[in-house]
């Protein structure tokens, strides 16, 4: 049996709905577009909503003019096993250097994403404080994740390198 989605998230766009399902479905492989309708004659002219499934998990979208713009209050996280997925999803996704930081990205409709590596739930779960504050002190320098400089921190070699650097 099937498992009914209980809350989906409805994001209002401008004119461009029907053109990020497109683009979302073609970056989130396996997704796809799965209903596409207009309502005439409403208070915001005609309207378009599309429902577009991203990994498993819908997703509706409207068009219904420029009443309101997307913030970094709400992200979409994308967690990643590994470099190659990161990287992927950044390539595709980011649109705007200037908003890049911490794994946070936004797109070319400024919708933010967060483009997460999973072993960093891990490192932060950890019971050393030193590890937690190690790696923590890494990724709060870096835009994109790098899951190696990440597990170098995580053991403590970024600071033996730096140390021995410093010696120099």
């Amino acid at each position: 049996m099937a498992t009914v989605q209980k809350i989906t998230p409805f994001l209002w766009f401008d004119k461009e709905a029907v053109e990020a399902a497109k683009f979302y479905a073609s970056v989130f492989k396996g997704s796809e577009i799965k209903d596409s309708r207009k309502l005439e004659n409403t208070p915001s002219g005609t309207v378009e909503i599309v429902t577009v499934e991203l990994l498993g998990q819908d997703f509706t979208l409207m068009s219904a003019g420029p009443f309101f713009k997307f913030n970094e209050s709400v992200s979409f996280m994308v967690p990643c096993e590994t470099q190659e997925e990161i990287d992927y999803y950044w390539e595709k996704l980011s649109a705007d250097p200037k908003a890049e930081q911490c794994g946070w990205l936004k797109d070319k409709y400024g919708l933010s994403w967060q483009i997460v590596p999973t072993i960093l739930a891990k490192m932060q779960k950890d019971k050393d404080p030193k590890r937690v504050a190690r790696v923590t002190e890494a990724f709060l320098k870096m835009k994109k994740f790098d899951i190696a400089t990440l597990k170098k921190a995580y053991e403590g070699e970024v600071l033996k390198t730096q140390r021995k650097n410093a010696k120099l």
